[in-house]
């Protein structure tokens, strides 16, 4: 099955860290998703793809710190998703058909697009796997709404559908930077089933990657005692303090700062994720394009971690591209 048609043409100017557009023999892969069809607060996150590739090309030749690593041998982009932008049911739809190539050629970092998106990549990788994955969640909101300002499904829902739907094990999820209003029952839904949540005041005054570790010798325990299930790391972006992230279409203070995002996700390179997701970038109320910044250090972090394994790449194996 070919690769769906990018939303718009993509030269290496124009794609993540300037890396190759459309090389099918590379297992690393960024792939947006220009929806914001779902957000119930300050749109704009359709334009969140094309402001995080741009930020991303100050990382110069890709070396990351942590790794000693760059992941540019193994990347490719495969631009923005051509997708319906009106209806929430049709993005679904057409998602779900042009979701399993892609699956089976690449390990993909999905720029979005609003957190409405997640539960389509859960479904895809659910039904190729053969089995529900573990989810590592960054978010200032649970997402475990029945419904949200009305409607049925959208991006404060996706958590509770995924769960109902039995995409993800519950008691393998764990939650980071929670801090929204909502009522106990929905905020502690996670944890009333066995997962786990580390909310922003939890993790105030910790920033030194020791204070951290726990977090992810937690969910490094958590696979061990489940017979080390595929696991998804998603990211919104709002689980930063809007001092780190204003550009964002529902900002909540008292977030994570940027060092704290990082070191996690540094730390958390030797889980075997088989993809990721960056969501809910809304450059137009972005500042100094700090948003935009600290989402593409946190897919290259990400991205850097999968190349230093050399593992999970296309399904696990190891190839390397020239």
């Amino acid at each position: 099955m070919p690769h769906p048609t990018p939303h718009f043409a993509f030269t290496s100017d124009t794609t993540f860290m300037k890396c190759p557009p459309g090389r099918a023999d590379r297992p690393l892969a960024v792939a947006g998703v220009p929806w914001d069809g779902a957000t119930t607060n300050r749109p704009g996150a359709r334009f969140g793809p094309r402001a995080i590739r741009l930020a991303s090309h100050m990382l110069c030749d890709g070396g990351h710190p942590a790794f000693d690593v760059s992941p540019l041998p193994w990347l490719t982009d495969l631009g923005d998703l051509a997708l319906p932008n009106t209806s929430l049911e049709r993005l679904r739809e057409a998602l779900s058909a042009m979701l399993p190539a892609l699956l089976s050629s690449h390990h993909i970092a999905w720029l979005g697009g609003d957190h409405s998106i997640t539960l389509s990549l859960l479904r895809a990788h659910r039904e190729r796997l053969g089995q529900p994955l573990a989810l590592f969640h960054f978010d200032a909101h649970c997402d475990t709404w029945t419904d949200h300002f009305g409607e049925p499904s959208g991006h404060g829902t996706w958590v509770h559908e995924a769960v109902e739907e039995g995409l993800i094990l519950p008691s393998c999820t764990v939650q980071v930077g929670i801090r929204s209003a909502g009522d106990k029952a929905t905020r502690e839904y996670v944890a009333d089933r066995g997962g786990r949540i580390h909310t922003a005041r939890d993790l105030r005054g910790r920033h030194r990657p020791e204070d951290l570790q726990s977090i992810v010798d937690d969910f490094a325990a958590r696979l061990e005692r489940h017979g080390q299930p595929p696991a998804y790391l998603t990211l919104d972006i709002d689980c930063l303090d809007p001092a780190f992230a204003p550009g964002t279409g529902t900002p909540e203070p008292g977030g994570l700062s940027s060092p704290q995002l990082l070191t996690l996700i540094e730390a958390l390179a030797d889980v075997p994720f088989v993809g990721m997701d960056c969501v809910e970038v809304s450059p137009p109320y972005d500042t100094a394009e700090l948003t935009s910044l600290v989402a593409a250090h946190a897919v290259w972090t990400y991205l850097s971690g999968r190349a230093a394994r050399h593992e999970g790449l296309r399904g696990g194996t190891a190839a390397v591209a020239d």
